[in-house]
């Protein structure tokens, strides 16, 4: 069975860093991608950084955090992370961890992040 779980998230002052956790199990990293999600109120959920180990470890980052978030993994401990440095307040939002198998799509339950001015 697929399962995410999210940690990490919590409350910065702009300009700070988070570093968030998605721990996984009922899959590798060796099939397929895995990413992080992040969802405002009122707003769609917009894809913020993906890691691609099939296609050599290839990740993918949103313009608007490129430069400041890394995405990386350790198989050692199924868990996927994501550091964000230099945090905006428009960063703010729930974040959540990903997986699509080709089948289904997998979601957990998400970390609150807010960004203060």
């Amino acid at each position: 069975e697929v399962q995410l779980v999210e940690s990490g998230g919590g409350l910065v002052q702009a300009g700070g860093s988070l570093r968030l956790s998605c721990k996984f199990s009922g899959f590798t990293l060796d099939d397929y991608a895995i990413a992080w999600f992040r969802q405002t109120p009122g707003m769609e959920r917009e894809g913020v950084s993906c890691l691609s180990i099939p296609d050599g470890g290839s990740t993918y980052y949103l313009d608007s955090v490129r430069g400041r978030f890394t995405i990386s993994s350790d198989n050692a401990k199924n868990t996927v992370y994501l550091q964000m440095n230099s945090l905006k307040p428009e960063d703010t939002a729930v974040y959540y961890c990903n997986y699509n198998d080709g089948r289904r799509n997998y979601w957990g339950q998400g970390t609150q992040v807010t960004v203060s001015s």
